[in-house]
């Protein structure tokens, strides 16, 4: 079977200002790369940032890893300087900070476009404000539409506790409801959605409970910030064994000729139905793709 999705397990953040993070990113068994240009840059160091992640886009050897440069917002002094410079790297996505609607999304498509950007320059959205909590629905329909490009979307819990004035405490409760909106608006847009950030990365139970409940909320991923945080992340986002020997086993009996038109068959005592065959070819499909990666 073809594996034609992409494990986006782990995002981890890189700081445009840090040559050395960037040259050793490409050394790191991380999904995807967040080339920051916004919140980890301080003003006095955007213009260097901007050029090194230009230079290192360019120059190219992250592999199979997904490199996403974050750009200031579009209304800020350095956010157009930024998306000209990304367009022209010609990584794999643009991450938009701060997006509150769809016009957001469709601005910052539209200069993509009068830039002459690739085709196959996708645009993931952070999530982090209370407008885009209300408009999460709109925003996550723009994946439907191939003209915005959106692919992503990206929880920036930190900058949503601070906005809301909700508590980032132990189990997230405060943040639940939002969370599970954005889940719901991103499948239901056809795209797919990375958890938040886990500030204390020392405390590796901590985070490791984190990841597990956002991968049970749904969660494609999480956001990193430091590359102890890879392994934890990477066992709570894979398929287990188990997964995948059942998704193979379930896809195998409905590819029978005899249950090709049975809606639900009987495999090892248990009824399953064809959306059970579905969502099997998608931990197929990332089980091969991490195991294509080597």
């Amino acid at each position: 079977m073809s594996a034609p999705f992409r494990p986006r397990r782990s995002a981890l953040y890189m700081p445009g200002s840090n040559a050395r993070a960037l040259e050793k990113a490409k050394s790191l068994d991380v999904d995807c790369l967040l080339l920051d240009l916004e919140d980890a840059v301080a003003p006095d160091a955007k213009d260097l940032a901007r050029s090194q992640i230009v230079e290192a886009v360019s120059a190219g050897g992250y592999g199979s890893r997904e490199v996403v440069v974050r750009i200031n917002g579009i209304d800020t002094p350095w956010g157009e300087a930024d998306l000209e410079a990304a367009v022209g790297a010609n990584p794999d996505a643009v991450l938009v900070p701060k997006v509150n609607s769809p016009a957001d999304l469709q601005r910052v498509a539209h200069k993509i476009s009068a830039l002459g950007g690739s085709p196959d320059l996708k645009l993931w959205a952070m999530m982090e404000t209370p407008e885009a909590m209300l408009n999460a629905g709109a925003i996550g329909a723009c994946g439907k539409d191939t003209q915005v490009r959106l692919s992503c979307f990206v929880m920036g819990t930190n900058d949503l506790a601070k906005e809301t004035r909700a508590r980032l405490s132990p189990g997230r409760a405060a943040m639940m409801p939002w969370l599970m909106t954005c889940v719901a608006a991103a499948r239901a847009g056809g795209i797919d959605i990375l958890d938040g950030v886990f500030n204390a990365f020392q405390d590796e139970d901590g985070f490791a409970e984190e990841c597990a409940q956002g991968a049970d909320m749904g969660m494609d991923g999480k956001t990193l910030i430091h590359p102890k945080q890879i392994v934890s992340c990477h066992k709570a986002f894979s398929p287990t064994e188990d997964e995948i020997a059942w998704a193979r086993k379930i896809n195998a009996e409905f590819e029978k000729p005899e249950n090709s038109d049975k809606g639900a068959i009987q495999v090892d005592g248990k009824m399953v139905e064809r959306l059970h065959a579905e969502m099997g070819k998608r931990v197929i499909g990332i089980a091969d793709s991490i195991a294509a990666r080597g």
